[in-house]
């Protein structure tokens, strides 16, 4: 089953924690120093934030699937759709392991699929991914 992935930049992380612990009301199910994120069932979603640096705002949304199969046909659409993608296998992002394809849509708005297999004690890499705007829609 696929989940819906929205990952905020924050300019106050503690502040932004309680906030979203008290919303959902649920700790993150990972807090580091400069990320939490909570793994929700209802609503079924990855939702994360980051003080990073970024502008505060919607840092990108995303789409997070169960097997690599299933990030091939959403990577695929997009494909058939126009969309040009910027593809990443093996990477560590967000203190996760896994494959991700991300493409920049019509509005201009970044989306990420992605497959995590592992954890990682780093954030890692923090892609701003520059992909043409999908000629779809």
């Amino acid at each position: 089953m696929k989940r819906m992935h929205l990952h905020v930049s924050v300019p106050d992380l503690a502040q932004s924690i309680q906030f979203y612990a008290t919303l959902f009301g649920a700790p993150p199910s990972v807090a580091k120093d400069d990320y939490a994120k909570w793994m929700l069932d209802d609503p079924r979603l990855n939702f994360a934030i980051s003080q990073r640096g970024a502008a505060p705002g919607v840092d990108h949304v995303g789409v997070q699937v169960e097997s690599p199969a299933e990030l091939g046909e959403l990577a695929g659409r997009l494909k058939a759709a126009g969309a040009v993608t910027f593809d990443q296998q093996a990477t560590t992002c967000c203190y996760a392991q896994g494959d991700k394809s991300w493409v920049t849509d019509p509005a201009g708005i970044r989306w990420e699929t992605f497959y995590t297999f592992g954890e990682a004690a780093t954030f890692g890499e923090d892609p701003t991914p520059k992909v043409a705007a999908s000629s779809c829609c």
